[in-house]
């Protein structure tokens, strides 16, 4: 286990070629609120946190100003040239000044030290303060590591010597006029904890010690995608690589990225991470067993072709059901029900020759181009036209559905003449049509869904790889439509051989692969669930996802009233406003009541109106044998036997009686 110390100095130091480094966190903890973000990355590390360093990249460079212990950051890529200082420490051996060797062995003329001492070496000495340049390093024959150096002489030329390693004395690096690039300097363990200046004299400023911020690509428990992170974050880490050479980092996996596995990884154990949240879709038995922490067995990924059916509405209300093409149950076509022309003419552009029967009588009505239809005719459809609406002053075109009509033919009629005809009716004419079927064949689900959809069927033999078939005993079943649904194939691992169908794009939640072994010693024989069950929701969702709405079947065209008729309906109204104001100009009750201009109403003289009627008024027995009745009549006759009588003829009181004999009783 390694020392304790802070991110930052342990990935300055870390070599990149001991990758990957398991650490753990042991103080410091980043959480929601605090969590750190870069290009969209978040990472979260708390106390006792394992992270697998795997990656890292150098983002930029913190420079500090050594004197004032100011920090700036430089982009890697900065062009400047800065100068490196040399250490005021004297050393003891050659050895320790070669590990302080600026850039690799190889790289001559890159460091220069001198010696305090005279030095005598094979017959050659060697002046005090004689500036060495280390050109490299060697191993004589004898195994001894030699330091191959260049000297310059008294009389200006160059002599190389070598000198061992072991050899003693008081050593002092020489300064180094060379500049190095910042790109330079990081990329060196040696230059990247040494002191340099800025070669630009006018600014040098003071001492300036350089660290890297790398970006560390790691891995950690419970998170789908590679975790980046800079290295500069506060946390104190602990290298725990030994101890957990064998661990396995778990990684969630949704639905799609088990789809995208490699088919070598199936069948696998997995464990759910993250259970569906509600059930908004599924009414099926197996939703219930997908809970947090339980054990799935996955078999295998693949693309189904799926069809979408439902019931009629009944007690239960509508049931909705998604079925694979592998269901083994049979079928027989059953007769569809037709409510309106519409409904008929949407089957028919499905199912060109559609014939059906007439199930209630209709009477025809010539304004709106309707024929009339009995019960027992057969009608072909033969497709759709527009058709002439004759209205008053013009001609209106309507969308009408034209059909070969036939009547039942009694086995006694010997008449071989054809008593066909085609009538037209519009879209927006009721109906009532059965489909006529002309055979009892028992099908398959795929014979069926090959051809056009959709058609009505009923289940007369159930699948028998189900334990129990949710479509047998169904009064009726529409098949709607097939569509493609990429599906996961699981089971439990207490029944592991009774296997149901995941899908994909339906079903919210994770999953890690576990190491656990199959609960089989040999593959079993599979048996799958081939109708699911679904909800109401998921039956609108679905069509929603596809874009799929139903337009409303067309209105019938609207009937405009003629003039003659509102003339008509004009003058008959009762001008009760204007007889009234002329009867009440008449009475003397109290101030003198401004009058108020009505209109004359439309006069004529043949029409002969009855005086107008007052509302009637509750009143006690008593009350009625002490009063005169001060209320007018209703007549009790038809309508249109009022009309040939006369004013005189009538029981009414006169509106001056009605109003001024109560008064007068009430008033006076």
């Amino acid at each position: 286990m390694g020392d304790l110390q802070s991110l930052q100095a342990f990935i300055n130091c870390l070599d990149q070629r001991s990758l990957p480094r398991i650490l753990q966190v042991c103080s410091g903890v980043y959480f929601q609120g605090s969590v750190y973000e870069i290009s969209g990355s978040e990472v979260c590390l708390s106390t006792g946190d394992l992270v697998k360093i795997i990656g890292l990249e150098l983002l930029s460079v913190s420079c500090e100003d050594v004197n004032t212990g100011d920090s700036f950051v430089l982009p890697i890529h900065y062009t400047g040239n800065f100068r490196l200082v040399a250490e005021d420490l004297p050393y003891n051996t050659v050895e320790e000044l070669v590990g302080l060797c600026p850039v690799g062995v190889d790289a001559c003329g890159s460091f220069t030290f001198r010696s305090t001492q005279e030095l005598i070496v094979d017959n050659f000495t060697l002046a005090p303060d004689e500036h060495l340049t280390l050109l490299s390093v060697e191993v004589s024959e004898d195994g001894e590591r030699l330091a191959r150096c260049q000297v310059l002489g008294h009389n200006m030329a160059y002599a190389e010597l070598l000198l061992p390693l072991s050899l003693k004395g008081e050593f002092y690096e020489c300064e180094d006029e060379r500049g190095y690039f910042l790109q330079e300097i990081m990329s060196s363990a040696r230059l990247s904890c040494r002191r340099f200046c800025n070669t630009n004299t006018k600014s040098s400023g003071g001492l300036l010690m350089f660290s890297p911020v790398y970006e560390i690509s790691a891995i950690m428990h419970l998170r789908k995608n590679i975790v980046k992170f800079p290295s500069t974050l506060e946390v104190d880490v602990q290298d725990v690589t030994d101890q957990f050479q064998d661990l396995v980092f778990i990684t969630p996996l949704s639905l799609p990225e088990v789809v995208s596995q490699p088919k070598e990884s199936f069948p696998t154990m997995a464990e759910i991470l993250e259970a569906p949240e509600g059930n908004q879709y599924f009414s099926c038995s197996w939703f219930g067993g997908l809970q947090k922490g339980k054990s799935l067995i996955l078999h295998e990924c693949h693309q189904k072709t799926m069809i979408l059916a439902s019931t009629p509405k009944g007690k239960k209300g509508k049931q909705y059901f998604m079925i694979s093409d592998d269901y083994g149950g049979r079928m027989r076509r059953r007769a569809r029900e037709f409510g309106s022309v519409y409904e008929l003419y949407l089957a028919s552009s499905q199912s060109p020759g559609l014939k059906v029967s007439v199930s209630r009588d209709y009477e025809a009505d010539e304004d709106e181009g309707m024929p009339a239809l009995g019960v027992g005719e057969n009608l072909e459809v033969l497709g759709m036209s527009l058709m002439d609406r004759l209205k008053p002053g013009a001609a209106e075109k309507v969308e009408s559905l034209i059909c070969k009509r036939t009547h039942e033919v009694d086995d006694d009629d010997d008449d071989d003449e054809d008593d066909s005809e085609e009538i037209s009716m519009p879209l927006f004419m009721a109906g009532h049509f059965v489909e006529k079927l002309s055979d009892n064949k028992k099908y398959r689900l795929n014979d069926l869904v090959s051809g056009s959809l959709p058609v009505d069927v009923k289940v007369v033999t159930r699948d028998k790889d189900l334990e129990k078939d949710p479509l047998m005993g169904l009064p009726a079943l529409k098949l709607e439509e097939t569509f493609t649904e990429t599906t996961v194939l699981t089971s439990l691992p207490h029944n592991p051989d009774w296997c149901f169908e995941l899908p994909v794009r339906w079903l919210q939640m994770s999953v890690c692969f576990t190491s656990d072994d199959l609960p089989w010693s040999r593959p079993p024989e599979l048996h799958v669930e081939t109708v699911t069950e679904m909800t109401e929701k998921f039956y609108y969702e679905y069509h929603k996802l596809i874009g799929k709405t139903e337009e409303p079947p067309p209105r019938p065209p609207k009937r405009k009233k003629s003039s003659c008729d509102a003339n008509k309906k004009v003058q008959s109204l009762p001008s009760l406003g204007s007889s009234v104001s002329k009867q009440l100009d008449k009475l003397s009750l109290g101030p003198k009541v401004e009058k108020r201009s009505v209109p004359p109403p439309p006069q004529d003289e043949t029409l002969h109106q009855p005086p107008p009627l007052l509302p009637r008024k509750s009143i006690s027995l008593a009350e009625s044998s002490s009063m005169p009745n001060m209320y007018v009549k209703s007549p009790r006759m038809s309508h249109k036997s009022a009309k040939r009588l006369s004013d005189s003829d009538h029981d009414y009181e006169s509106i001056e009686d009605a109003f001024i004999k109560p008064h007068e009783s009430l008033y006076y």
